[in-house]
């Protein structure tokens, strides 16, 4: 899996709230990043991002600041192997 990127996200910030799950997946589909996005019950966002290297590295910096109304504080950024085993991006609960 060379030519894929992998990344998990941890947002914190006000990122709950404000529509940044709808907005990051909008954002990885208009990319072409696989993967998912949550709420978790701290009041952080995690996120699983997947494909082609400039598009996840692209995707990332976008979360840095994610959507209007968002406040992001930090992004712990955790680099995983690529799997390949993700089709496409979705929200989940």
């Amino acid at each position: 899996m060379a030519d894929l990127l992998r990344l998990r996200l941890r947002i914190t910030g006000r990122v709950q709230g404000v529509w940044y799950r709808g907005a990051t997946e909008r954002e990885a589909q208009r990319r072409g990043v696989n993967g998912w996005v949550r709420n978790l019950p701290d009041g952080s966002v995690e996120a699983l991002l997947e494909g082609a290297p400039e598009a996840v590295r692209g995707l990332a910096a976008w979360c840095r600041t994610g959507p209007s109304g968002a406040r992001v504080a930090q992004v712990v950024e955790t680099r995983e192997p690529a799997r390949g085993d993700l089709e496409d991006f979705t929200t989940t609960y």
